[in-house]
């Protein structure tokens, strides 16, 4: 797979552009942005970068402010103002989220939500399964990213106590436009996409779209490059008034490599007598490093209406991908008696995931008497089939100077003369039926309630299969006003299958979650406005933490409690993202002597602020707009070896400042986006084990979009 199928992209895209309808730029200023998810409209903002409409809440689509529990919401617009390259990008002013806690990452998108990972999923289907087997998704193929904030186990089975991020794809419209995206930025990355859709036919009964990117870029550390080639079309098919049916592929290959360096403590937050580890400095071996991976995938929605009540939906995607994983690191992670080496180790992975999900369901949405429903009946699947042949070298790769390095002195065995096992599959299979109903009464009161059982069952492939029966449910109450105040609390509850095993080789046990959520939502009558606020307590059960490299241990039991609070706020010329996010965690259980008993979590800032706005002075200077934006995080604990005893610490907080600039004329969009501008250098998390992480330094992207 080291050779990329450019010339496929190449003949697609020229074949697409000498048959491409040139046609008037879509209206920015319309009311209502169009959202496919489950074919239903969203309204949003006059400007489209605030929505006021999700469906992951409820799989159905909902007004936030009547959507008793927390989500926000991405637009696409929002994403391309905050130069977003990847998903992780875009999370970083979302309240109660931490983007990127490991750093710059070529391999995936990281975040915590509430102080836990959440489960990523794709149309309102689970994306990932196992761990490094998988390509990191395009951000240029997406309409919009929904956070689901808190347990979300009740619709979508498993899922952490933070929450889920869905991800949604772009879909066929009936309008014929199109955009041509050019990107040039730091470390030579170039970067080019296409956006396509349209009606096939006079009657508009079936449309398609066609979306692909095409990237070759190094990053901030040496030898590390990001490449992608994505191609994506869709196809949406009107059968009749009542029925229609939309096709989704994905085909996607990328080339990185370890883009995280698990530096040592000493030498990163604290002082090293040789100095601070340079951010861009490689441990591993520029010909054997590399992170390549292959996806291919599709994905189908139907939607059946059998009257103006009662509708079927239903969707399923098959996925297969696989992971091409060679790196080096230091473990333990230290600087040896020279105050220079870092002894490593080598780590080979051939993993693979192919996965079938579907989900089918019965929406209702009816009134008796005074209340009025919006019922949803389901039942959804997941089998999944993960493998990963995998080889850990303990110390096998040689000492290598941090300050002064020198490559190629080990020589590395061809990967077919190393003796990687062939391990046994891992099987997952889940059944869940779900049933949910969100009543409105006398157009004040909201009841949310929602029930749900699973039969999940996990193991080795020719093994014994580990079976679990799990229920879980959720009840929200809301009130709304007439100056649209919406008051709320709810109790929702998750679980979640643990693909790891202890230090004795033995699976360990799902994770388990409840939590009470209080809040108030508001969207002020006239305005384009949307504030939100909520406080929450969470308990989470059989919380996993990495022990080495291969092995995990439960921590035990972890309590969760924290305040957010996100404004989106619209006028005709500015328009303000601001959150902030207060949060205390605590170990009130501990099965792991590393992590004791009323200890603090790892890698989850005590309180992070967030403030973007966008000025777009239309009066006298149509088209101009300038954007800016700061981000501060707090302390993060963990605890450092001194003198090989565990010492409580932090790491130190930090903020970055953000920027773009752009104009807009005719169909031709120019922006410059910087992020981190005055090139801070920080350390994102260190972890208790020995390892920190650094952030991004200042990155610099120039854009060209021309829309038709």
């Amino acid at each position: 797979m080291k050779t990329f199928k450019w010339s496929t992209l190449a003949l697609a895209v020229s074949t697409l552009l000498s048959h491409s309808v040139i046609a008037e730029e879509a209206d920015s200023e319309k009311e209502n942005e169009e959202y496919n998810d489950n074919v239903v409209k969203v309204t949003g903002s006059k400007s489209g970068r605030i929505t006021y409409v999700s469906a992951s809440g409820t799989k159905s689509s909902t007004p936030i402010i009547e959507t008793p529990l927390s989500v926000s919401v991405l637009t696409e617009k929002r994403i391309i103002d905050l130069g977003s390259n990847s998903v992780q990008d875009g999370l970083g002013y979302v309240a109660g989220v931490y983007n990127g806690p490991f750093g710059v990452d070529a391999r995936g998108d990281w975040s915590a939500i509430r102080g836990v990972a959440p489960v990523q999923y794709l149309d309102g289907l689970k994306m990932t399964f196992g761990f490094y087997n998988n390509t990191r998704p395009s951000i240029f193929n997406l309409s919009r990213i929904e956070v689901l904030k808190g347990p979300s186990s009740v619709l979508y089975g498993q899922g952490s106590t933070g929450g889920i991020v869905n991800l949604v794809s772009k879909r066929p419209e009936a309008e014929t436009k199109g955009e041509i995206w050019g990107q040039l930025g730091s470390f030579d990355r170039v970067q080019a996409g296409v956006d396509f859709t349209g009606a096939v036919n006079d009657d508009a009964s079936v449309l398609y779209r066609f979306n692909a990117l095409v990237r070759e870029s190094e990053t901030q550390v040496d030898f590390v490059e990001d490449n992608s080639i994505v191609i994506s079309p869709s196809l949406t098919w009107f059968m009749g008034d009542d029925t229609e049916l939309t096709l989704l592929a994905n085909i996607q290959e990328n080339e990185s490599g370890s883009s995280v360096q698990f530096f040592p403590h000493v030498g990163t937050i604290f002082p090293a007598p040789n100095g601070q580890i340079p951010h861009n400095r490689f441990v591993s071996e520029p010909d054997f490093d590399r992170y390549d991976t292959e996806q291919n995938a599709v994905t189908a929605i139907l939607k059946h209406d059998f009257s103006e009540e009662w509708s079927l939906q239903a969707s399923a995607r098959y996925m297969s991908s696989e992971a091409d994983y060679r790196t080096m690191y230091a473990f333990p992670f230290a600087l040896q008696a020279d105050n220079r080496s870092l002894l490593r180790s080598f780590y080979v992975s051939d993993a693979s995931a192919d996965v079938l999900t579907s989900d089918i369901r019965m929406h209702g949405n009816f009134t008796t008497g005074s209340v009025e429903h919006n019922f949803v009946v389901g039942l959804d699947y997941q089998d999944a089939e993960t493998d990963n042949n995998s080889l850990f070298a303990f110390n096998m790769g040689g000492l290598l100077d941090v300050y002064n390095p020198t490559y190629g002195a080990v020589t590395i065995p061809p990967i077919s003369q190393l003796p990687i096992p062939d391990a046994p599959a891992t099987l997952a299979e889940q059944t869940g039926l779900y049933v949910q109903d969100q009543m409105k009464i006398d157009g004040r009161w909201i009841v949310s309630a929602a029930f749900r059982t699973d039969t999940a069952e996990t193991g080795a492939e020719g093994g014994v299969m580990r079976e679990f029966d799990e229920t879980t449910g959720r009840l929200g109450f809301m009130y709304l006003f007439d100056n649209g105040l919406s008051p709320y609390i709810n109790y929702a509850e998750s679980f979640e299958l643990v693909d790891a095993i202890d230090v004795n080789g033995n699976p360990l046990d799902p994770k388990r979650g409840e939590q009470i959520e209080v809040g108030i939502k508001f969207q002020p009558q006239g305005t384009e406005h949307l504030i939100t606020a909520a406080y929450y307590d969470i308990l989470e059960k059989d919380r996993p933490t990495p022990v080495s490299p291969t092995a995990s241990a439960s921590i035990g039991e972890v309590e969760v409690s924290g305040f957010e609070i996100e404004a989106q706020l619209e006028w005709d010329e500015v328009d303000v993202y601001a959150s902030y996010t207060k949060t205390d965690t605590e170990i009130t259980r501990s099965n792991d002597p590393a992590l004791p008993q009323g200890s603090e979590l790892e890698s989850v800032p005590d309180q992070m602020l967030s403030v973007w706005a966008t000025y777009r002075p239309e009066e006298f200077w149509h088209g101009f707009k300038v954007g800016g934006g700061a981000r501060h995080v707090g302390e993060s604990f963990f605890f450092a070896l001194n003198n090989n005893v565990p010492t409580p610490t932090t790491t130190d907080s930090y903020t970055l400042v953000d920027l773009m600039v752009g104009y807009e004329f005719d169909n031709v969009d120019l922006s410059l986006n910087i992020a981190n501008v005055t090139d801070k250098m920080v350390v994102t998390t260190c972890l208790s084990r020995g390892d920190c992480f650094y952030g991004q330094e200042r990155t610099v992207t120039a854009n060209l979009r021309y829309r038709f």
